[in-house]
């Protein structure tokens, strides 16, 4: 005995098991029985890309190439372009990315392009239907206190708007290209529109950027990337509404920073000739002093005829300040680029160094000529330096000059920016496959959840093992579209004799028979919650009786919500109460040999009516005439109805929920059924669905008869 509860408990649990888990295999037929919700998610997730993709205004895209010049060993750069991705070296194009990317270059574009004014059309549905106008602005000017208020202007003609506040007041009216100003806010409103192409009554709305809000919001839409590695290509583009304007920022882009380059470059060489220029006139003054000097001393003394000693000593003297002023020009340039104990520019001080001591020893040489020689040399001397230096500042004047006309900087321009024909926003097919594709994920989780939600008992045999009841029938779906039809009058069983759910109800039928034993007429069916198809089942099963030749009398007991219609409008109510025989309350049907008794008008509650012995009386009298007789009651959840008829019947048939239904709730419900009386009974499962692992075909009733039912395999 206690491994035979064991196997029972075993089997349950098994059965509980494959209850809670779903194959593959089931869960393509959950969304295959669900395909019509599917389609539904799928369509409105279409509507919805569709008004999406005709929402988004179009985009178009320019583009523009660069090329920079990168200075220095070209084999070393190859090199590092095989190996920079894998030693994280920057490329020389990064540098130049981030500076068209900054505001030295985009300030300008913003204020060159008018970027920071706006008008932008209000209507949604030329939006949705892509009849939007188009105004562009080149000025415009908010009062600092009406900046936050909406500023809208309308169309009013071919070349002709107006301009209105946010109280609706038309402040000026004027035409395309012509600049309106007007009074307002303590200053002074001023607006031109360059471009309307726009229906008349046509609304925009016109606002006024912060000119860094421009250039970062011209920042984030620009998409500045090398094209390879180390190749010093740069792709710029950008995506605009219109294509002109798109063309139009971005070729202002490049010759921004095409022109910035150059500046930066030449800036050195500027900066340098205008040190040189400002010095000039210093340099030049001291020649002509020196030059003065010496004609004032040979006019002094007459004229002096030098040696040939004295002259090489003299040029000699010369040749050496002239070296020492190239030196220092050198030494100058050295420490822009490396400091003073740097090798290169110590070289530089020793060579100095040494030529001046060389100088020192001519001069000492010379102490010992004549003195008015000595006086000649060291005249000639001083205005010959000075004219080197001066010669040598007016070369390197010129050779600035030069350079600075001549500059043209390491970056040209490849391939300006062109007009695009075709737009490249939105991609309305890639929005519309998007949107489908969420739609029917968020169906298929919807499918999913409305099954958890409804994780009811599923199979008879985990049924049959938690409350050793057995399961009569399972009931399938009918999709007969009479049954959706409440203005039919005719029972699933007549309507459509060889529906699924038919052939059910005939196997339900014999499952009865061979249940009741002789003598045994009354049949309750009674459902644990509403809605389970108590009324559905009681009706056609009455039916089947009734089409098989047995005279059948179906009672509705739910004297609270009955469903079942009588052509007498008196019912059991009025039977129960005293007021009237029941034979007067029996109506015929449509369907030959079954009888209907309604539930009457509700007089007072209808469990004292049913706590009285009236109601066996009643019953017993009925067995008399009829040879089935079917009491449709309440659900057993909701009132104790039923509970009190149960003792006064033959055999009962519970109605369970397919997948809804609990069994903990079925548990529950038959103990509280059985409370008071220990008559056999049954389950019948209604709503069951066709699933894998399921077929309709012969099953087991457990008490030595055999029907034709719809039963799981295992």
């Amino acid at each position: 005995m206690a491994e035979n509860e064991q196997q029972t408990i075993v089997v349950g649990a098994q059965a509980q098991s494959t209850n809670n888990t779903i194959t593959l295999l089931e869960a393509l037929f959950i969304l295959w029985k669900k395909r019509f919700t599917l389609c539904l998610f799928l369509a409105a997730g279409a509507l919805i890309g569709f008004v999406i993709g005709q929402w988004i205004r179009p985009q178009f895209t320019s583009d523009a190439l660069l090329q920079i010049d990168v200075k220095g060993n070209k084999a070393a750069n190859r090199a590092m372009g095989e190996m920079g991705a894998i030693l994280d070296v920057a490329s020389p194009a990064d540098a130049e990315i981030e500076l068209i990317k900054s505001r030295l270059v985009l300030n300008y574009v913003v204020s060159e392009e008018h970027l920071n004014y706006s008008a932008t059309p209000t209507s949604a549905l030329n939006r949705l239907l892509h009849r939007e106008g188009r105004m562009d602005l080149d000025y415009l000017f908010i009062p600092d206190m009406a900046r936050t208020e909406k500023w809208r202007a309308v169309v009013t003609g071919d070349d002709t708007y107006a301009v209105y506040n946010e109280d609706e007041t038309r402040l000026v009216e004027g035409k395309v290209g012509q600049m309106l100003k007007v009074l307002y806010a303590g200053d002074t409103l001023q607006i031109r529109v360059s471009r309307m192409r726009a229906t008349v009554g046509e609304e925009f709305r016109i606002n006024m950027t912060n000119p860094l809000i421009a250039v970062r919001s011209l920042a984030a839409g620009l998409k500045v990337a090398e094209k390879g590695k180390q190749t010093g290509v740069i792709g710029v583009s950008f995506s605009h509404r219109y294509a002109d304007r798109a063309a139009s920022i971005l070729n202002t882009i490049a010759n921004t920073y095409v022109r910035q380059n150059v500046e930066m470059r030449s800036a050195e060489a500027e900066k340098t000739l205008e040190f040189l220029e400002s010095q000039l006139p210093g340099v030049k003054a001291k020649l002509d002093s020196s030059e003065k000097v010496l004609a004032d001393y040979r006019h002094s003394i007459g004229s002096v005829d030098m040696t040939g000693e004295t002259q090489a000593h003299l040029n000699k003297e010369v040749d050496l300040q002239r070296q020492l002023l190239h030196l220092e020009q050198e030494r100058q340039q050295a420490t822009r680029l490396f400091k003073e104990e740097h090798p290169s520019v110590q070289t530089i001080v020793k060579q100095q160094n040494r030529l001046r001591g060389e100088l020192a020893r001519l001069k000492k040489t010379a102490e010992s000529m004549p003195v008015t020689q000595q006086e000649m040399i060291r005249l000639q001397e001083e205005v010959s330096v000075n004219n080197a230096q001066y010669t040598a500042m007016l070369n390197n004047i010129q050779q600035l000059r030069v350079v600075r006309a001549g500059e043209v900087g390491n970056v040209r321009i490849v391939d300006f920016a062109q007009v695009e024909p075709i737009q490249s926003k939105p991609k309305k097919f890639n929005i519309l496959i998007c949107s489908m594709a969420a739609a029917f994920m968020l169906g298929v989780l919807w499918v999913f959840m409305l099954r958890m939600m409804h994780n009811g008992v599923r199979s008879s045999q985990e049924l049959e093992h938690a409350t050793e009841v057995s399961v009569f029938a399972k009931i399938p779906e009918s999709r007969n579209r009479l049954l959706r039809d409440k203005r039919h009058k005719l029972t699933l069983v007549e309507a459509s004799p060889n529906d699924q759910a038919s052939e059910a109800f005939r196997t339900l039928q014999t499952a009865v028979d061979f249940s009741l034993t002789e003598g045994q007429k009354v049949l309750m069916i009674c459902g644990l919650m509403p809605g389970v198809g108590k009324s559905f089942v009681s009706k056609n099963l009455a039916a089947v009786y009734a089409m098989n030749g047995k005279r059948v009398l179906l009672i509705d007991a739910d004297m609270r919500k009955g469903v079942i219609r009588s052509s007498k409008y008196l019912g059991l109510a009025e039977v129960l109460s005293g007021k009237i025989p029941w034979r007067e309350t029996v109506a015929e049907s449509r369907c030959q040999n079954l009888f209907v008794m309604g539930c009457g008008k509700r007089l007072m509650s209808p469990s004292e009516l049913l706590r009285h012995d009236l109601f066996k009386t009643l019953l017993e009298e009925m067995k008399s005439e009829y040879d089935m007789i079917l009491v449709d009651t309440p659900p057993v959840s909701m009132v104790t109805d039923a509970e009190l008829i149960f003792p006064l019947v033959d055999f009962a048939l519970m109605v369970v929920h397919y997948g809804t239904d609990s069994v903990a709730q079925i548990k529950e419900n038959l103990a509280n059924l059985r409370r008071y009386a220990d008559k056999p009974c049954a389950f019948v499962m209604n709503h069951c669905e066709y699933e894998p692992g399921h077929y309709y075909g012969y099953g087991y009733y457990g008490k030595g008869y055999y029907g034709k039912g719809y039963f799981s395999k295992s």
